[in-house]
């Protein structure tokens, strides 16, 4: 029963992070919010919604900054 009010806590976190996020794959996205919400479970966190979209975005951005930057032609 857990998984499943965990499953529904995750989509709209993952839909609208997927809005935001347009350059990560949507499935990256996913593995991302469900390892942050087992995460937070893990440590006694109660896993909102709020709390948990906001250490995802976290993650994600840190992805979005370690990308390299594109090569420009010389």
């Amino acid at each position: 029963m857990l998984a499943l009010a965990t499953r529904f806590l995750r989509e709209p976190v993952s839909l609208r992070l997927a809005e935001e996020f347009l350059t990560i794959p949507v499935d990256t996205i996913d593995r991302c919010v469900a390892d942050v919400c087992a995460c937070a479970q893990h440590l006694g966190i109660s896993p909102t919604p709020d709390v948990i979209e906001r250490i995802a975005r976290e993650h994600l951005l840190a992805i979005v900054n370690s990308a390299p930057p594109p090569r420009t032609p010389r």
